[in-house]
C-alpha cells in the first residue's frame, strides 16, 4: 500500500517525460480526470496533475537526448547525496546529480540501476511529494520489469534497505517479488519486481519501472485509453487475489497499468 506519509525508500513522486506536454495532459485528463496546471511561472513546461485538488503526478518535456516517453518513479530519501553514493557503490549510475528544486522544495537525482532501469529519488524539503495515493486515478503500486531479478533485488536492498518476499504467479508463471520499505512491514508493500527474458524488451528496450494507477472500473478506463488513441498490450483480465487489470501505453508510448483491486474478503 502506497501512502502519503512517506518512509525512506517508498514511492513519493511520479512524473512523465513527454514529447508533447499538452497532448499528454489532454490524454490523461480524459482517462483519469486529471486537471493540469503549470508548476510555476517559468516557461519550462513542467506541469502538475491534480485529482479533486490533490497532486497525483506531473508531466514535463523530454530533456535527455534520444529519450523515450516514460513515467519515472521517485523514491523518498532523507539524503540524496548519500543515496547517489550508494547507487554508484552498488553498480548503478547517475544521470542527473542531486539538484535543488526551488528555494526549499527539496532535492532530486536521476539514477539508473545496473540492469538499465531508470528511477529517481526525492529528498523532501518544504514539499513532501504526492498528495493522493492508493485511490482511483492515483498511484497504487509500482513494478520493475528486469532481466535479472536477484541482482535487482540485491541492488535496491543495498540502496534503500527494501525487504522482499517472493510469491508464485498463478499458472506456473514464475516468481514475483513483493517489495516494501525498510521497517514498513507487509502493510506498506509498495510494488513488485518481475524477472523477464531479454527478448521481452523489443526494439532496443531495456528494463524499466512503470506505475500502476487505481481505477473504479478497469474496463471503463481502458475504453477511455483506446478512445484517446492509447493502446492496450495486455488485458483487461482478472488476476486472482489482485483484481482486474490492463497494461496500457499512452499515445507517445509511455507504459502504465490500470488496476481495479479485488475487494477484500468479507
Amino acid at each position: 500500500m502506497i501512502t502519503t506519509d512517506f518512509l525512506p525508500g517508498s514511492p513519493c513522486w511520479i512524473d512523465l517525460g513527454a514529447p508533447d506536454v499538452d497532448a499528454a495532459a489532454a490524454f490523461y485528463g480524459a482517462v483519469f480526470d486529471w486537471q493540469a496546471a503549470p508548476y510555476s511561472e517559468e516557461p519550462d513546461g513542467y506541469t502538475l496533475f491534480r485529482l479533486d485538488g490533490k497532486v497525483v503526478g506531473a508531466v514535463g518535456p523530454l530533456t535527455e537526448e534520444d529519450a523515450r516517453s516514460a513515467w519515472t518513479i521517485y523514491f523518498n530519501t532523507p539524503d540524496a547525496d548519500a543515496t547517489v553514493k550508494s547507487v554508484e557503490q552498488a553498480g548503478g549510475s547517475v544521470r542527473a546529480a542531486p539538484a535543488e528544486v526551488g528555494d526549499t522544495e527539496g532535492r532530486f537525482a536521476q539514477l539508473t540501476d545496473p540492469q538499465g532501469a531508470e528511477f529517481a529519488v526525492w529528498q523532501p524539503g518544504r514539499y513532501p511529494g504526492l498528495e493522493l495515493t492508493d485511490a482511483p486515478g492515483s498511484l497504487g503500486w509500482t513494478e520493475l520489469y528486469t532481466t535479472d531479478s536477484p541482482a535487482a533485488q540485491a541492488f535496491y536492498r543495498s540502496v534503500f534497505g527494501w525487504t522482499t518476499q517472493d510469491i508464485s504467479l498463478p499458472g506456473g508463471g514464475g516468481a514475483y517479488t513483493l517489495i516494501a520499505p525498510e521497517g514498513g512491514g507487509e502493510e506498506r508493500m509498495h510494488g513488485g519486481i518481475m524477472g523477464v527474458p531479454a527478448d521481452f524488451f523489443k526494439g532496443g528496450g531495456k528494463p524499466y519501472w512503470h506505475p500502476v494507477f487505481g481505477s473504479a472500473d478497469c474496463d471503463d478506463t481502458v475504453a477511455l485509453v483506446t478512445a484517446g488513441r492509447g493502446h492496450v498490450s495486455m488485458g483487461p483480465e482478472t488476476a486472482e487475489g489482485v483484481g482486474r487489470l490492463a497494461v496500457c501505453t499512452d499515445p507517445a508510448g509511455a507504459e502504465f497499468v490500470v488496476l481495479t483491486p479485488q475487494p477484500p474478503a468479507a
